[in-house]
This record gives structure tokens, C-alpha cells and sequence, in this order.
């Protein structure tokens, strides 16, 4: 883990400060937005995010609890740019899985991917004061500065689909009946494959908006592209991935 300066060490969460571990949403649900998208072609073209249930799926109006979170979230920005320790570790508990799922799927290594996410918060926690709050979900502020983290990683910027398939299961959910296990999962790995194979903009921008549930506007923020452009990305890789998943039932 990387080392935290003892200074700093009230300001983080335990899981933060004592070894990170994050507890990844179900790869399951994140998944079957994915398939949901790939069985009706309009899909392509709808916004997705977390459901009321916690899981991924199409973003359905939700005004009065979208604009409570999005206050309690722009309240805890401006108490951490004051130098509140305690609303940055909210912070950091609300957004570490986010940017640890997509740190996991870069690198496929779990203690790298650990590793490069403590290292996102505590340079986010040094950098708070350089953040603008623009209406905008604050996670993609996050995950643009482990994308960065990454970058300098790798030595590339361009995006590598890397999950490895143990991890998917691991972090997955079970399922009771073990044919019915057997089948979802070469069938997610049928998936997983597919999405490697895919361009690096095509295969980040599937990352972003099924696996991470980041909406258009933070995905086009992310990875420096307009909506229009992300929405073709996201048409682009939905029928490409479609072509490469003949044979499969959607």
C-alpha cells in the first residue's frame, strides 16, 4: 500500500489508511446493463447509472434524490476544500469502488489496482482546493486523476481492457443453481473477451458508462470528448460488440 504521512492519516477512512478494501458493486449488475444495451439497439443511446436499488441500469428521473445527493456531495466538496478531514473521507467512501473498478479493469492486478487507487485519493485529498464544482459528479474528477496515474503507469495512454476473470467472479455475486452459474459466466467471459477486443476509445467508453455508471456528460469529461462524440463511441462499440457476440443469446 502506499505509504500515508501520519499528518494526513486523520483525514482518511480506515480503509484507506489500514489497507485498502474496497467492496466492488456486483459485477453482475453492471454486466447485465451491458447485455440489456446489446439487446435493443435503441438502448445505445440511453443514459445508464445507478437504479434506486444500487445497481446499474437506465437512468430514470429521479429529481428530488438526485438533487439530495447532489447537495450532500457539493456540501462535502466545500467542507473538504476547508480542510475537513472527516467530509473527504465520506467523500473517499462514496467514490472508492467507482475508481477502483476502473483502476482493476486498466491494470488486471488487484495490489496494483489498490495501490494506484490509495494513490488517486491522496493526491485528490493534496489537490481538493483545485477542483471546481461545476454541477458535475465529482467522480469524474476522481477517475480522470487515476487515469492519469495509470498513464504515467503504463508509460500509454491509451486504454487497455485488462480485467481479469478471476476478479470478475470474486467480486461477483453467486448464483444459486451452479448450471445457471456456470452458463452466466462463460457467458460474461464471452463478454469480458469481446470488450478486449475492441478500439481503446471503444473499450473505454463502455468502462465508463456500463461498468462505472458515469453518465455522458463525466464520461465525455473523462476522456476529453464532446457528449455527440461519446454517444457515437457508444453506438460504435454496442454494435461492434453485438457483431462479436453472434451466436450469443442476447
Amino acid at each position: 500500500m502506499v505509504s500515508v504521512t501520519p499528518a494526513l492519516t486523520p483525514a482518511l477512512s480506515p480503509a484507506l489508511t489500514s489497507g485498502l478494501t474496497p467492496t466492488l458493486p456486483s459485477w453482475r449488475s453492471a454486466l447485465d446493463a451491458l447485455w440489456a444495451s446489446l439487446a435493443n439497439e435503441s438502448a445505445a443511446h440511453v443514459d445508464v447509472g445507478p437504479t434506486p436499488s444500487g445497481s446499474l441500469g437506465p437512468r430514470r428521473p429521479h429529481p428530488e434524490r438526485d438533487a439530495a445527493e447532489q447537495a450532500r456531495i457539493a456540501a462535502l466538496v466545500e467542507l473538504a476544500q476547508g480542510g475537513d478531514k472527516e467530509a473527504f473521507a465520506q467523500l473517499y467512501d462514496s467514490y472508492v469502488d467507482t475508481v477502483f473498478r476502473y483502476v482493476l479493469v486498466r491494470v488486471a492486478n488487484r495490489s496494483l489496482a489498490e495501490d494506484l487507487t490509495s494513490e488517486t485519493f491522496l493526491r485528490a485529498m493534496r489537490r481538493i482546493d483545485s477542483f471546481t464544482w461545476q454541477g458535475k459528479d465529482i467522480a469524474a474528477w476522481f477517475v480522470t486523476i487515476a487515469r492519469n496515474l495509470i498513464a504515467d503507469h503504463v508509460k500509454s495512454a491509451k486504454f487497455r481492457f485488462e480485467v481479469a476473470t478471476a476478479d470478475m467472479r470474486d467480486a461477483d455475486e453467486r448464483v444459486d443453481a451452479p448450471d445457471a452459474e456456470v452458463l452466466t459466466r462463460l457467458r460474461d467471459e464471452r463478454l469480458v473477451e469481446a470488450i478486449r477486443g475492441l478500439g481503446p476509445d471503444q473499450a473505454e467508453c463502455i468502462t465508463l458508462r456500463f461498468l462505472q455508471g458515469l453518465s455522458l456528460a463525466d464520461t465525455a469529461k473523462v476522456i476529453g470528448k464532446s457528449e455527440g462524440a461519446v454517444k457515437q463511441l457508444q453506438l460504435r462499440a454496442t454494435r461492434a460488440l453485438r457483431k462479436a457476440l453472434e451466436g450469443v443469446e442476447l
